[in-house]
């Protein structure tokens, strides 16, 4: 049991590292990492490193001993701003675009960890600044502007490419079931974990069931959900499903085998008002920018073939 009367005298303006809130909090750094993803635990970076502050982190333990957590990618009461900078998505790239922006703008960017619709939906309410996309159409089969043509109505906004990615199944190693197709997902031996309401790879998937005509109540797994892409991957690993959707670069990390199947298109959508003139200014450089390129191509497994380019302007 984590007991508030531990923590001696810190102040409500001190903040911690994912190391040292993990101490705090009796588990471990990924674990951590994960509840940060997942929007159960608030936090911001500084450069490189994520930050949490000591209220977030007191309020995250009295949250869980009550069993009020609310399952969403919140920010906290002290930098839900209205001039606040924050990029919305999962993506360790936009982790580092955080990091060129933080530099070159010298304000601090804050992160939140909603899927695409989710902050699409966000973002038309007013709510965050830059929103990364992977939103597929099977009737267009676009990405991203059938749906920003749809919810941001009557509003003026930019999409730029910031990468392209492979997406695919994470299966077992060696591939027993021999899980290659979206049809094999209603196989009767097959059970899937899926991605979590407003999530662009649940997207991917309701749309592809759909082209498919493969009905959701088929699916063996489907209302197993999982907040990330690293939950997917080791939900497989540990054999608690047969197959996942997610991307590449994840199942590098885990103990999982990678059955490519799209290579889907990542964008930033910023709204084109006079607070953000700046902010579109200084992505624009960044994106070209060789530095930044050659970080994510360290990374491994991203396109960067169109990184920049403008791919829908509204007026």
């Amino acid at each position: 049991m984590i007991n508030l009367r531990d923590w001696g005298n810190e102040t409500l303006n001190e903040s911690y590292t994912a190391e040292e809130a993990a101490k705090k909090l009796k588990i471990s750094k990924l674990t951590v990492y994960e509840l940060i993803k997942r929007g159960e635990l608030p936090s911001y970076r500084i450069g490189r490193q994520v930050r949490i502050d000591v209220e977030d982190l007191q309020k995250y333990i009295e949250q869980s001993k009550t069993g009020s957590l609310k399952n969403s990618a919140q920010l906290s009461e002290k930098h839900n701003l209205t001039n606040a900078i924050v990029i919305s998505g999962q993506d360790m790239a936009l982790d580092i675009l955080g990091k060129y922006m933080e530099s070159s703008m010298g304000e601090r960017m804050l992160r939140a960890y909603d899927g695409s619709l989710t902050s699409l939906i966000r973002l038309y309410k007013g709510e965050g600044s830059i929103v990364s996309l992977h939103l597929f159409d099977g009737d267009t089969k676009e990405y991203n502007i059938p749906y920003t043509k749809r919810i941001l109505t009557n509003s003026q906004y930019i999409i730029f490419n910031l990468l392209l990615r492979n997406v695919g199944f994470y299966v077992q190693k060696g591939n027993p079931k021999n899980i290659k197709t979206w049809e094999d997902l209603c196989r009767e031996d097959v059970k899937i974990v899926n991605r979590e309401v407003g999530a662009g790879i649940r997207v991917l998937l309701d749309e592809q069931l759909r082209i498919h005509n493969i009905h959701r109540t088929n699916i063996k797994g489907y209302d197993y959900e999982e907040n990330s892409h690293f939950s997917i991957a080791t939900s497989v690993a540990m054999n608690k499903a047969d197959v996942g959707i997610g991307i590449e670069n994840v199942a590098n990390i885990t103990k999982v085998e990678f059955v490519p199947l799209i290579k889907e298109q990542y964008d930033l959508i910023i709204l084109k008002n006079e607070s953000n003139v700046k902010i579109i200014n200084e992505i624009k450089e960044i994106l070209h920018s060789t530095d930044f390129k050659q970080e994510l191509e360290s990374i491994g497994g991203y396109d960067l073939t169109l990184t920049g380019n403008t791919i829908y302007e509204s007026f």
